[in-house]
């Protein structure tokens, strides 16, 4: 737990810890409700009941149709054509790929680089349905243009009674019910083939359902917009610490529900928009020094952080700059901050020991990871900053990335958390060196961590620890000679024992378990064609238009796939 810092008056701060499991309790008590359709939205939106209705039954088929179309069996995906294969699957999957796109942990950079574009052009939802929406929860007037549309919802402009002018963010109707009912289907098809995708020899297996229930989960969070109400209201509360330069909007909980959420309007414009900070008279430079000092205190003092801090996200009014939406927030702990301290300042002071400890407390190792190997690629890594003087030389995202791709290699397996956080890191970075190129965060960073280092030493108590520690060394040494006495005797009446371990052979147990799972999967697309074609030959309903039971073209055309994958695979190791 994190020390307890007092407060201006007079009593006691939170920790670290303690904002965030307030923040977890909040979420959980928060009651789920079915979203019941009154008449007139019923009315608006028969043709799309009837055909989600009718697409529940064939959605399966839609989805391998889909994957076959896009000629997935063959080629697999370039990153383009895996955007476009999720555009067309529908907003489940434009909602998965959004979250993809800031998991480098899980996708290569040119993948989530083009996922990204999965955030724009969505078309919006009809005027007439979202106010109808508004209606049946809470408001009666707002504007109907919005003010920008998403795969889940879309924000409109309003004004309250009193004059408050807000942002209500409506939620497309039956858009919950459809990616629920899409992903039990897809973790249907997980466990059917839950294996490493594309892997190449030798890599660790993915467990594809423990990927999809996590993506499940997320996407479960953004489908209730009190979660991101009370992202807002905590970051707020604990993040802002003078509103007099730095804020985010207010919520307004009277007219927040799980489908529609209405804050305080930020009458402001990007930060991209240099030319208009220009002409406000606003110095770039001072407002890239208040950003980055809150950013920082995000990360290291509350430990709840902005996971998508992009351009559009951060606006500018009357010179003070605000962080909008909270959809995406990130949470790191007091012992994650010590773990990232200590990597970033032997990253700085060249400890490859102390690196390689840090990596390898920050995730969890597998048997294939070797310390050493780890160690020497850790060396050339620091050989390319050996010029380095200063830190302000340094991108501090590039840093990172590089680390977490080395432990990537190393089959170091590390939290999403660490990955959402090196992800945030690199889009503020960006958002930064756009604003003003001479600020640097990492020099930010590394300072604020320095002072932190400093904070939590505690003198008296390292100095004890020290004397033990010399107390201890000394007793060992002194017993040197009497155990190097004893081995020798031992050893010369037989009683030592010597132990080998042979090493080398991993590649070879690694081949021989993918032969093995290549084969346990031939065989499974063998059982399930011959199962699919005794079926079709059944009275079974539904059928497809040629007569065929659906559950039997069904199975033909993944047994099919599944056998077209495995064999290609097979091919490729000869």
């Amino acid at each position: 737990m994190g020390k307890k810092e007092k407060g201006n008056d007079g009593g006691t701060k939170k920790t670290r810890e303690e904002r965030q499991q307030e923040l977890e309790q909040r979420k959980q008590e928060l009651k789920r409700s079915r979203a019941e359709l009154n008449a007139r939205m019923k009315e608006l939106l028969s043709e799309e009941i009837a055909a989600l209705t009718k697409r529940e039954k064939t959605r399966g088929a839609e989805i391998l149709g889909v994957f076959a179309e896009h000629n997935f069996y063959a080629n697999g995906f370039t990153p383009e054509e895996l955007r476009t294969t999720l555009e067309d699957l529908g907003p489940t999957y434009v909602k998965i790929g959004q979250i993809m796109s800031s998991r480098v942990d899980l996708l290569p950079q040119s993948y989530c680089d083009e996922l990204q574009k999965l955030r724009s052009n969505v078309k919006p939802l009809d005027a007439e349905v979202a106010r109808a929406v508004i209606e049946q929860e809470i408001f009666s007037e707002f504007r109907d243009k919005p003010l920008g549309s998403a795969s889940i919802g879309q924000a409109h402009y309003a004004v309250m009674k009193d004059g408050t002018r807000v942002v209500t963010k409506v939620q497309r109707p039956l858009i919950a019910d459809m990616m629920r009912k899409d992903f039990v289907l897809l973790k249907k098809m997980a466990g059917l083939v839950n294996m490493a995708g594309e892997e190449s020899e030798g890599s660790d297996t993915v467990d594809l359902v423990s990927v999809i229930e996590e993506l499940e989960k997320v996407t479960d969070e953004e489908l209730d917009f009190r979660i991101e109400a009370e992202n807002t209201k905590f970051f707020k509360e604990n993040c802002i610490e003078d509103e007099e330069k730095i804020s985010c909007p207010d919520v307004i909980d009277e007219l927040t529900t799980e489908r529609i959420f209405t804050m305080t309007f930020v009458d402001g414009y990007s930060i991209s928009k240099k030319e208009k900070l220009q002409a406000d008279g606003v110095d770039p430079v001072e407002l890239g020094h208040v950003l980055i000092d809150n950013y920082v205190h995000q990360i290291l003092d509350v430990g709840v952080f902005h996971a998508d801090p992009h351009q559009g996200n951060i606006m500018v009014s009357s010179g003070k700059p605000y962080w909008i939406d909270f959809g995406m927030v990130g949470r790191i702990t007091d012992a994650d901050i010590t773990l990232l301290q200590n990597l970033i300042l032997s990253l700085l002071s060249g400890d490859l020991d102390g690196m390689v400890n840090a990596i390898m407390s920050m995730g969890a190792a597998s048997p294939q990871t070797d310390r050493n190997k780890l160690l020497e690629d850790l060396d050339i890594f620091l050989d390319r900053y050996i010029n380095v003087t200063s830190v302000d030389e340094l991108d501090m995202s590039v840093l990172l990335d590089e680390v977490m791709n080395l432990a990537s290699t190393h089959h170091i397996s590390l939290p999403g958390k660490y990955m959402m956080l090196v992800r945030s890191i690199g889009t503020i970075e960006g958002v930064i060196e756009e604003l003003c190129p001479e600020l640097n965060l990492f020099e930010v960073v590394s300072s604020r961590l320095a002072d932190r280092m400093k904070q939590n030493l505690d003198i008296e108590n390292e100095l004890a620890s020290i004397g033990k520690d010399v107390l201890e060394a000394s007793k060992k040494t002194a017993k040197i000679p009497v155990l190097a006495s004893d081995a020798l005797n031992s050893f010369v009446r037989g009683r030592s024992k010597l132990n080998l371990e042979l090493t080398g052979y991993e590649d070879l147990v690694e081949q021989a378990r993918v032969t093995i799972r290549d084969l346990v999967l031939a065989l499974f697309a063998c059982i399930l064609f011959f199962g699919s074609s005794l079926l079709a030959t059944a009275d079974i309903q539904p059928k497809t238009p040629n007569g065929l039971p659906l559950i039997a073209a069904v199975g033909l055309v993944f047994s099919v796939s599944l056998g077209i994958y495995v064999v290609r695979k097979m091919s490729k190791k000869k």
